[in-house]
């Protein structure tokens, strides 16, 4: 244990610690967009960043992964906020705690293996793309001094790490740039720009709302919905961190840990969050690998509000932009394009709608569900061809079955004997098969129940234990054929 906590703490000091400040700097942008975006007061998104990194970093199961508050979750706050008031929020936010709580007890984190590549792929693109666009109200038709900033920010983070590395580039970026911006009179705009910041830590509070059922009808379809899309994206994120860094994570106790966050955000006046995978490439690029990093995040976002909130107001945003533009272009998955090529038309066909649908609806969870669904559809089609071929021996047909009989194929299967014949000896071999449900039954005893009618002996041959039990179990011609045999 004690070993567990040196190695997930301690074990790399000086990186996490300059790591989390950059991810700091670039959290208070995001975090006032967030809260404008869900309709609240800026201060909502920075408290429950705030709240949220500090705890997860001791209750999450993703080392040097970054929640925060997010946009995918702001947009399912608006409606709330915006018909019963931002209580009701912190209501909400407290509920969403406690059902992904629930999901992480009853492991929802197993179902992660039924997303399949195609859907991991079109998640990453549909993400990195959403960053980019998120970037360009801030720097697209300001001035050109403003692509300057972005331009010479992007040069530091491209190539100072060529030559020196002690220091992350983004941090470098942001304390040269700012001073430039403030000693020149620069005209920019600035994270003050985009709302106030007031210098004062959050208070505890109950959501000031009835306790009663209506209220939990009011709320529940939305915490729902949030509890939901953040373990969608918090889940994914936590993948792609696996795979930056080469380690593995405790999704379920990810899970856990998302709940126990945002229960205590929702009573410290912050909105509903989950992982951020733009925060999280940052922190592990700047050289974040454990829980450190995360909890030095949340930290020095509060010690940045709370005294140096003068100084924060005045970072310019273009330099933030240039940053987020690179997470953008570093979380993109180039090879996809390949992967479109030469990966099978429904692979690529899945992970376009996945694309597309999270751009359209601006909703990481949808573009994921709809991703899943379509890919089973595919496998479904793709296994649902069932070969049946026919050999004729001295006194005896044999059919060959190659394929998995289940709902799907049983059709195909009906079709493929002839039961007209009559007085014959009926082999069915199922070497090459699988039975798997109650309707592939069902085909089975119509196809020999139509051989009785006509005086055929039936043979049943070469089940495999698992299909041979399923069969024995719902099986109808067993009982009421004496002329039939099963091998």
């Amino acid at each position: 244990m004690v070993e567990k906590i040196k190695l997930e703490w301690f074990s790399n000091i000086r990186a996490d610690i300059l790591a989390g400040i950059v991810v700091a700097l670039a959290l208070i942008p995001e975090a006032i967009s967030f809260s404008i975006i869900a309709g609240v007061d800026p201060m909502v998104g920075l408290y429950a960043s705030f709240t949220i990194a500090v705890i997860i970093a001791f209750a999450g199961g993703r080392p040097a992964m970054i929640s925060a508050a997010t946009g995918a979750m702001a947009l399912v706050m608006v409606p709330l906020v915006r018909d019963y008031g931002v209580q009701y929020l912190f209501a909400a936010t407290i509920l969403t705690g406690i059902i992904q709580i629930l999901f992480g007890v009853f492991k929802i984190a197993r179902f992660m293996k039924f997303i399949p590549n195609s859907v991991m792929i079109g998640f990453v693109n549909a993400l990195a793309i959403l960053i980019f666009m998120a970037q360009v109200p801030h720097f697209i038709g300001i001035n050109n001094l403003t692509y300057v900033f972005v331009a010479i920010t992007l040069v530091i983070l491209y190539v100072l790490p060529k030559f020196f590395k002690a220091i992350p580039a983004p941090l470098v970026a942001i304390v040269i740039l700012t001073a430039v911006t403030i000693f020149s009179g620069a005209e920019l705009r600035t994270v003050g720009d985009l709302g106030i910041i007031s210098q004062t830590l959050p208070n505890f509070l109950l959501p000031d709302v009835p306790f009663t059922l209506e209220t939990l009808q009011i709320i529940f379809p939305y915490s729902l919905s949030l509890a939901i899309v953040g373990l969608t994206e918090t889940l994914l994120t936590a993948s792609i961190v696996d795979d930056m860094t080469g380690t593995d994570s405790n999704k379920n106790r990810e899970a856990r840990g998302q709940g126990i966050a945002n229960i205590v955000t929702g009573f410290f006046g912050g909105m509903a969050g989950c992982a951020m995978i733009g925060q999280s490439v940052i922190n592990v690029k700047s050289g974040g690998r454990g829980r450190l990093s995360t909890f030095v995040a949340g930290i020095f976002l509060i010690i940045l509000i709370m005294i140096f909130g003068d100084l924060v107001v005045q970072i310019p945003m273009p330099v933030l932009v240039g940053i987020m533009i690179m997470v953008s272009v570093g979380t993109f998955d180039w090879s996809s394009f390949k992967y479109l090529v030469k990966a099978p038309r429904s692979d690529a066909f899945v992970m376009l709608v996945t694309v597309g649908i999270v751009l359209f609806t601006n909703d990481l969870s949808k573009g994921v569900i709809a991703g899943v669904i379509l890919s089973a559809l595919f496998f479904v089609a793709k296994i649902s061809s069932i070969k049946v071929k026919k050999q004729l021996e001295e006194s005896t047909i044999t059919y060959h079955v190659e394929g998995q009989l289940f709902f799907a194929s049983v059709e195909g299967f009906v079709k493929a004997f002839d039961t007209e014949v009559e007085n014959e000896n009926i082999v069915i071999d199922f070497a090459n098969a699988h039975i798997w449900d109650e309707s592939a039954v069902g085909a089975i005893d119509k196809v020999v129940l139509n051989y009785r009618e006509n005086g055929n002996i039936v043979t049943i041959r070469n089940l495999n234990s698992a299909s041979k039990k399923l069969v024995d179990k719902l099986a109808v011609y067993s009982e009421t054929n004496p002329k039939l045999s099963t091998n």
